[in-house]
């Protein structure tokens, strides 16, 4: 192991933590389990690192290491269905959303997210929630920068389509 990767772990861990707990949380919708795959995102990332292994681009790199966490999640416990998480509903506290009406138009639009097809609502999220270049997306879903172009576009005019109709 290079001497000093644990400073820089340390440091990649202060600086990503929290953007991919929202990221997570915003996908599956349960604060605990959320905690839980960034946990094992940065313990597949340690190991990764502990072997000697180098990463190109390390923020793209996480946000694969927990997709692929959160699929593995999904495949290996089916038991919530889409009903129950409509149900539910949104709920987590964001600090930047400190006034009442922020929060009414961030769980309007996350409720109007949800309406959307997977393909495109966690391209969006990563895009504009999650603030990730369409390059670092391509590289986190291993596909192109047009496809993922071509989806944040796609998805954001679904969503306006969404917004048209409610004002209808």
């Amino acid at each position: 192991m290079k001497p000093g990767i644990e400073e820089q772990f340390l440091a990649v861990h202060d600086a990503y933590a929290d953007a991919l707990f929202r990221h997570c949380y915003f996908r599956i919708y349960d604060r605990e389990l959320a905690k839980d795959l960034v946990q094992e995102t940065f313990c597949r990332t340690w190991i990764y690192l502990s072997q000697g292994k180098e990463i190109e681009n390390i923020r793209a790199f996480l946000y694969r290491i927990l997709h692929n966490v959160i699929v593995d999640e999904i495949r290996r416990k089916k038991t919530l269905s889409l009903d129950k998480l409509m149900e539910e509903g949104f709920s987590p506290e964001d600090e930047h959303a400190s006034n009442l009406e922020q929060r009414l138009v961030a769980k309007g639009i996350v409720q109007k997210l949800k309406l959307l097809d997977e393909s495109y609502r966690n391209i969006v999220q990563m895009r504009f929630i999650d603030d990730l270049s369409p390059k670092e997306i391509s590289a986190v879903l291993g596909v192109s920068e047009n496809v993922v172009s071509v989806r944040i576009h796609r998805g954001m005019n679904k969503l306006r389509q969404l917004t048209e109709k409610e004002l209808d």
